[in-house]
């Protein structure tokens, strides 16, 4: 691992996603990205479109919330799915859309991450 960011949920944050892939995207030492997100808001949307366009490295995407019932609050005001948006099936949807390969599943995303690397001939 060469870096980690925790950006958090909160509606008003500094660093975003795409400000992160940016950054990953232009450092030698990172071969691989990881992206965690959660329900609610559309950055992980915006972020995979964003990867789609500009990152040539294998990103792994994986989705906290998936089974929040719509309108509960998890855990604090930015993981709320509201309106039906931002559920954790769009956010998948993005991702596969973007190329990004998804684990479902947290205890998914070392093997997922492997594969992604094998892929691209980095393992």
């Amino acid at each position: 691992q060469s870096t980690c960011v925790g950006i958090g949920g909160d509606p008003v944050n500094g660093t975003g996603f795409i400000e992160c892939l940016a950054a990953f995207q232009a450092d030698e030492q990172t071969e691989a990205i990881v992206m965690i997100g959660e329900i609610g808001g559309n950055a992980e949307q915006e972020a995979a479109a964003w990867a789609a366009e500009n990152v040539t490295k294998p990103i792994v995407g994986f989705v906290a919330g998936a089974t929040a019932p719509p309108g509960k609050r998890m855990g604090h005001a930015g993981a709320i799915i509201s309106g039906g948006k931002g559920t954790a099936e769009e956010k998948f949807a993005a991702f596969e859309a973007a190329g990004i390969a998804c684990a479902k599943d947290p205890s998914e995303l070392g093997a997922v991450l492997l594969e992604s690397l094998k892929a691209a001939g980095l393992r």
